[in-house]
């Protein structure tokens, strides 16, 4: 039976990769923050962990608590958008720099050496949830710019994962899931979440046709870093 780590499995894109894995008969540990958010993906069937990842105990215990596993996929889904209004004519405070640098990238470096070891065994797949909104390459708006930079950042996070841990047998890849109908994404979004993550369990699936090293959307189309 194959094994996935959801990270930021409470709501939105985690909770459906982990609705959709475990429809599907993996095993799924999937984290958590609040205990109302342990219920909800306890009663879905996920083996739930508690992890802040602002918090470095917390980091630092997924590795005591997934001792012995043999994963095959891990998806790096924790994030947040932080204020929308930042762009080069207003830029973020320093309160909102950090909330976000540190979410979304600072644990995602702190989470790679502890999740990427777990995956090398089964040559498993270490997947990124990024944005096309931090491609450089198609950058053609300006709104959003904390967002952005922090996406670029984990971009490059994800290339140096690649670096460092394919020559181990670790796949990472980075993933657009497209504008999608999620609390950050908000209702007039076009993509439906069950639409998203299926079409990025599709890319995480097909090790062929997509190589690791590369970002690619939900449709499986490859993006511009």
């Amino acid at each position: 039976m194959p094994t996935a780590l959801v990270l930021g499995a409470s709501r939105g894109l985690g909770l459906e990769f982990t609705r959709q894995y475990l429809a599907e008969g993996w095993t799924v540990f999937a984290t958590h923050r609040s205990e109302d958010d342990r219920i909800r993906l306890r009663d879905l069937g996920a083996n739930t962990l508690r992890l802040d990842v602002m918090q470095v105990a917390d980091v630092a215990g997924i590795a005591w608590q997934l001792e012995g596993e043999r994963l095959d996929v891990a998806v790096m889904n924790a994030g947040v958008y932080g204020p929308r209004t930042s762009s080069p004519r207003q830029p973020p405070g320093d309160a909102d720099f950090d909330t976000v640098m540190r979410t979304n990238v600072l644990a995602a470096m702190r989470i790679v050496p502890v999740v990427a070891p777990l995956l090398a065994p089964a040559r498993g797949t270490l997947a990124f949830v990024s944005s096309r909104m931090g491609s450089i390459a198609e950058a053609g708006a300006a709104y959003g710019m904390l967002y952005r930079v922090s996406k670029a950042a984990v971009n490059m996070v994800a290339k140096l994962a690649h670096v460092e841990h394919a020559p181990l047998g670790v796949r990472v890849l980075s993933l657009h899931p497209g504008w999608v109908r999620t609390d950050m994404g908000g209702p007039n979004a076009d993509v439906a979440v069950a639409d998203s993550i299926a079409g990025l369990r599709r890319v995480i699936a097909d090790t062929g046709a997509f190589p690791g090293g590369c970002f690619y959307d939900y449709r499986g189309q490859s993006l511009a870093w």
